[in-house]
């Protein structure tokens, strides 16, 4: 899974120009479902976002997380997150999941985030939505299982 984790002051998501998704201060998460991922990614990754210390304290330091400031996080499925530009000028999206299977892994994704005590809205899976949002910072970090689930190299080893 890629997740494009974006601090906003606002965000909605619409759909035929109904809003199906919004906050206010929190997290803007694009999520993209790689072939490779599983319930335990998901999971994971939510935990770790839900968790990011991205916030500002009382010093000014990012220091607080999304529960912390009693933020909201906003979940947009964007399978274009594991478009493949090394080669040519059209992106291959080979590496993404097929829906079906991407959908219940959004899903799971969205239910951890949930389940740790955040308010979440999201988007319409395979729908095409507009994303509006006030990037706050601007802080847009980027998230992959792959890096994740790699092992942490001590120094020694470098």
């Amino acid at each position: 899974m890629i997740a494009c984790v974006q601090r906003v002051s606002r965000a909605k998501v619409s759909v035929g120009g109904e809003v199906c998704g919004q906050i206010e201060r929190g997290l803007l998460v694009l999520l993209g479902v790689a072939q490779s991922d599983t319930e335990s990614d998901a999971r994971r990754l939510a935990e770790k976002i839900a968790g990011l210390r991205i916030f500002e304290d009382a010093d000014g330091q990012m220091n607080r997380a999304l529960a912390e400031v009693g933020g909201a996080m906003l979940v947009v499925s964007q399978f274009t997150l594991l478009g493949e530009c090394r080669k040519g000028r059209r992106p291959s999206f080979s590496r993404a999941a097929e829906p079906t299977m991407a959908e219940a892994l959004y899903e799971v994704f969205v239910r951890a985030a949930a389940a740790s005590g955040i308010d979440v809205a999201t988007g319409r899976f395979r729908q095409h939505m507009d994303v509006e949002l006030v990037n706050d910072g601007p802080v847009t970090l980027l998230l992959d299982t792959v890096d994740l689930n790699r092992p942490r190299r001590r120094k020694s080893e470098n």
